[in-house]
């Protein structure tokens, strides 16, 4: 075996860094990407996390986390690992994807003060930051949140604000976090991809992004990861790109996440500034962020009830996440909400593009965890938390601090994370990429449901008959694309949802319409278009009666004995105005079940408040079609 490893290192110092990878690659009997065939079309959804952090980053570690990278990589495919808390921890179903997105800012800072000598840490405050973080779990937590509350109050000392030190420990991170990514990639079979986390985030409000490259290290170890440490606004995270892909010739793009804790900023109908929105800056931001993050364990962000009061099922995953913004430094107004959830912020994209003719928000969906245990659990009942201290035990479902304030959302308000499923056609880092930038993609909240959204101008009830997925790219366009339809002709919509295979069985389907009529309003629609024992929950008054509830909270339990197993139908759009701009997405909700701090109850013997939430609703959100009339006014330059 250290014959075997020494030829792979000199073979390796004799080749390019792209034929390292090769070598290594068949070493380990691992394919290249390039052996790995496309298919025609995607054939079968890929599950994966696009948004975990590892001990690099600086409020993981600071949280507790001693796992790295390679951890990450081991439990995302599969493998049981021990968590930073001793507990053994394993995924029932491996990922087919995943992607580090480890803080640019500070990669590595707070491990590096952790494990310097005592002696050389010379500024008190840093100095007691650092003792806090050697006496134990809790007092490393607090530690840490003085260091976040001082980060979004620009008070950090001196230490931490030295930029070459900063970009010399980033760099060398970096590069080693490539390394360990490339190792683990196994095209067609697991895909590690590499990408970081732009934490912008003046003030306290999120804006933060996940950047998502499509190369490997031959390209992305070419630069380092960007820090938004003195920035308001990504443009410059846009110029990054920019530069990347000349100095490269490779591809990157950028996905917002968690924009219900921006306070107002994430989907704002002015630009990044504040200023008059321009065309060009519509496009651009639509170019660089084709996707966004709707669902995680801070919440979710697809509906509020505030914005859509006749929705039912708005406001999934909003306790204790509409009382501020992320650090908790300003409260929330309910005037912020518009720019804070999804399902608006698609309103207002046509609404910018009827008077630009360009969306800024043209973007598909996806969910994933945010995990900062390096373990991508979303799982209720395998639920590993948002960072260490949120680690199972009997105490973490009823936390009531919050970065060192005594407003309760850090507990049982966490959901169990998200995943993103991906219509890719093949398992390897272009083909996922690809499907991400022409947004054929979804969101769940953890479950893996299988969905399938196409849209078109002539389907029918009988194209379900045969063989409908090929009908469906043939005469239409999939989730994500872009509808036309002639004259006198309305849009219809395949719609198909296959259960978990190890989960709950399908309450309904649902599409959303949004749409801008001649005066620039906005207006929205949810459409019941299947669910399941139609012939028993006869709408009544626009209503399909609840499906429901088999949940017995103290045994954390359910049954398949209501539901569906599938759901599928062709629906038209009744109200369809070939003059006004549209879109349309789908969300798929299961029957009831529990939540993860129902299990922790039956596990640990504890007994829950009175406000949380035992039981829910998990979903799926499709990205949209967008329908756009054929006398719109041309995207703008």
């Amino acid at each position: 075996m250290k014959a075997q490893l020494l030829c792979t290192a000199m073979l390796c110092a004799a080749l390019s860094l792209t034929g390292c990878d090769k070598v290594s690659q068949a070493m380990a009997g691992q394919k290249a990407a390039a052996d790995i065939p496309e298919s025609a079309y995607p054939e079968r959804v890929l599950w994966g996390d696009l948004h975990l952090h590892t001990a690099n980053s600086v409020d993981a570690f600071g949280f507790g986390n001693r796992l790295g990278p390679e951890d990450a990589l081991r439990f995302a495919r599969g493998e049981e690992v021990t968590s930073s808390t001793g507990i053994k921890a394993k995924l029932a179903r491996a990922l087919d994807f995943v992607v580090i997105t480890d803080h640019a800012e500070g990669m590595g800072s707070t491990m590096a003060l952790y494990n310097a000598p005592r002696i050389m840490v010379r500024d008190p405050q840093v100095l007691r930051w650092y003792d806090m973080m050697h006496e134990g779990p809790d007092q490393s937590v607090q530690a840490m949140a003085e260091i976040l509350q001082a980060r979004a109050k620009g008070t950090l000392p001196p230490m931490f604000r030295d930029p070459a030190a900063s970009a010399k420990r980033t760099h060398n991170v970096w590069n080693t976090h490539l390394d360990t990514v490339e190792r683990y990639n196994d095209p067609g079979k697991f895909t590690a991809m590499m990408g970081f986390e732009y934490t912008l985030m003046q003030g306290g409000n999120n804006l933060h992004r996940n950047v998502i490259f499509r190369d490997g290290k031959d390209r992305v170890g070419q630069i380092d990861p960007l820090d938004p440490t003195n920035e308001a606004t990504p443009d410059k995270l846009w110029d990054y790109m920019d530069a990347y892909q000349a100095r490269t010739g490779g591809k990157v793009l950028a996905i917002p996440h968690n924009s219900n804790v921006s306070n107002g900023l994430m989907f704002m109908m002015s630009d990044g500034a504040g200023k008059t929105m321009t065309a060009a800056w519509a496009k651009r931001r639509a170019d660089h962020e084709p996707v966004v993050e709707v669902t995680q364990i801070k919440g979710d962000s697809e509906a509020h009830p505030f914005l859509s009061p006749n929705d039912e099922f708005a406001g999934f995953g909003t306790n204790g996440w509409d009382i501020g913004n992320l650090m908790l430094t300003e409260a929330k107004k309910p005037e912020m909400y518009a720019s804070e959830y999804v399902r608006e912020a698609l309103k207002r994209g046509l609404a910018l593009e009827q008077k630009l003719g360009n969306n800024p928000y043209k973007f598909g969906l996806i969910g994933s965890t945010d995990s900062h245990t390096s373990l991508s659990t979303g799982d209720e009942n395998n639920f590993f938390g948002k960072h260490t201290g949120n680690e199972p035990s009997a105490r973490r479902a009823m936390a009531t601090q919050s970065l060192g304030t005594t407003l309760g959302r850090f507990g049982w308000q966490y959901l169990a994370g998200g995943y993103a499923g991906v219509w890719a056609k093949a398992n390897t880092r272009a083909a996922i990429w690809d499907a991400l930038a022409r947004r054929e993609v979804y969101a769940t909240t953890g479950p893996r449901m299988t969905v399938r959204f196409f849209g078109g101008a002539d389907f029918k009830i009988d194209d379900l008959k045969g063989d409908w997925v090929k009908t469906g790219y043939a005469r239409g366009v999939p989730m994500g694309g872009n509808l036309t339809v002639g004259t006198g002709a309305r849009p219809s919509f395949i719609v198909s949802a296959l259960k978990d295979p190890d989960g709950a069985n399908l309450d309904r389907v649902q599409v959303v319409k949004g749409w801008v009529d001649s005066a620039g309003a906005l207006h929205e629609k949810v459409f019941d278009v299947v669910w399941s024992d139609m012939a028993r929950r006869k709408q009544a008054q626009g209503k399909v009666p609840a499906v429901g509830d088999t949940v017995d909270v103290a045994k954390a339990s359910y049954t398949n004995t209501i539901g569906a197993p599938v759901l599928g139908t062709v629906w038209t759009d009744p109200e369809f105005n070939p003059a006004y701009r549209a879109f349309y997405y789908v969300r798929v909700l299961e029957i009831p079940t529990p939540t993860w701090p129902a299990y922790d109850a039956l596990r640990f013997k504890i007994q829950l408040g009175p406000d949380v939430v035992t039981k829910a609703q998990e979903r799926a959100y499709s990205s949209p079609i967008w329908y756009t009339p054929a006398s719109a006014k041309p995207a703008a330059a």
